[in-house]
C-alpha cells in the first residue's frame, strides 16, 4: 500500500491543483496542503513551485511522481496477481488500433487456445489513452505505435513498420511518382487526433511546412476499416502503416502512391513502467512474442 500522503501527492499531480485534488479525495484543501508539506519535510526538498499563477512540479517532484506512479501500478498489479493462481493469471495488455486489428489477433487466439482457463484483457485505444491507462494501473503493459516519454517507460522494439500513402486503383495517383505538394489537391481521409498514425502524419507534414488542413478537404475517423473502404471507393487518399493495408494491396483494391519524399519507417514498441518489480515478467512475455509470431506466450 502506498502511504496515503503519497496518494494525495499523485492526485495533485493529475492537474496540479490542490482544490481539485481535495474535491476528488473528499478532503479539505488544508488537509491536502498538510500532506504535501509532510512529504516535502520528509524528503527535504520542495515538490511544487509556482510560476506566476501556474503551479509546476520541481525536478524532485517529477522524480517522486514517476517513482510513485510505478509503485502505484505495481501494487494494483500485485493485488490482481495474488487473487489468481499462475494458471488463471490475468494479463492486461494495451494496444493501439492498428496493432489490435492487424498484428495481435493471432497472438490472442494462440494464447487463449493454449491456456483454456487463462484470462486476457485487451484494451484498445490511441497512444495517449493507453499511456494514461498505464499511469492509472488499468493495464500491465502496452504495444503502441505512437510517441511516448522514454525516460518514464521501459521500452523494447517489437517491429519496424513502413508508413505509406494509398489511393484507389482508379485514382490518377495509382501510377507515377509524386511529391507531397501533388497530393494536397486531394481529400485526406485520416485517423483521429491523438492516434499514433495521425501523430506520425502530422510530424511528417510539419517537416514539409504543411498540416492536415492543407489538403483540399478532410475526413477524420477512428475506424481503419472505414478509412480503407472510403479510399477504395475513390473518396480520397490516406496515410497508413503498410501492415494495415497489405491484404488490400495484394488483392489490388488499394494502391500505394509512389512518393519521392515519403520515407518513414516507424517502430511498434512494447512499453511498461520503468523500474517495475514485474520487469522480468514483462520482458519474458515480450521476448516470446517477438521470437515467435505464431505460438504465444507465458
Amino acid at each position: 500500500m502506498l502511504d496515503f500522503r503519497v496518494e494525495t501527492f499523485l492526485e495533485v499531480c493529475k492537474d496540479l491543483n490542490f482544490t481539485h485534488a481535495a474535491q476528488r479525495l473528499n478532503m479539505t484543501q488544508p488537509a491536502v496542503s498538510q500532506h504535501i508539506r509532510w512529504l516535502e519535510e520528509a524528503y527535504g526538498v520542495p515538490l511544487f513551485t509556482c510560476k506566476g499563477k501556474k503551479m509546476q512540479l520541481t525536478p524532485a517532484g517529477e522524480m517522486l511522481k514517476n517513482s510513485a506512479a510505478t509503485m502505484h501500478h505495481d501494487i494494483l498489479a500485485l493485488k490482481e496477481k495474488m487473487r489468481k493462481s499462475t494458471k488463471n493469471q490475468l494479463i492486461k495488455m494495451g494496444l493501439t488500433l492498428t496493432i489490435a486489428e492487424f498484428e495481435i489477433p493471432g497472438i490472442a487466439a494462440a494464447y487463449l487456445n493454449y491456456y483454456p482457463s487463462a484470462s486476457l484483457h485487451l484494451s484498445v485505444a490511441n497512444t495517449e489513452e493507453l499511456l494514461q491507462e498505464l499511469e492509472d494501473g488499468k493495464i500491465d503493459f502496452a504495444l503502441i505505435e505512437g510517441n511516448f516519454p522514454r525516460n518514464i517507460y521501459h521500452h523494447e522494439l517489437y517491429t519496424h513498420e513502413r508508413y505509406i500513402a494509398v489511393c484507389s486503383p482508379k485514382d490518377s495517383l495509382a501510377e507515377g511518382t509524386y511529391s507531397l505538394d501533388d497530393l494536397l489537391s486531394h481529400r485526406l481521409i485520416t485517423r483521429e487526433a491523438g492516434s499514433g498514425s495521425r501523430n506520425i502524419l502530422e510530424h511528417y507534414l510539419q517537416m514539409k511546412g504543411v498540416q492536415v488542413e492543407s489538403f483540399d478537404s478532410l475526413v477524420e475517423t477512428g475506424s481503419i476499416g472505414l478509412i480503407k473502404q472510403l479510399v477504395e471507393q475513390g473518396c480520397g487518399i490516406s496515410f497508413l502503416y503498410r501492415t494495415a493495408v497489405k491484404k488490400e494491396l495484394a488483392e489490388g483494391t488499394l494502391c500505394e502512391i509512389q512518393m519521392e519524399d515519403l520515407d518513414i519507417v516507424h517502430d511498434f514498441t512494447f512499453i511498461w513502467r520503468e523500474n517495475s518489480i514485474f520487469n522480468n515478467h514483462y520482458l519474458e512475455i515480450y521476448e516470446k512474442l517477438k521470437k515467435n509470431k505464431e505460438v504465444y506466450f507465458l
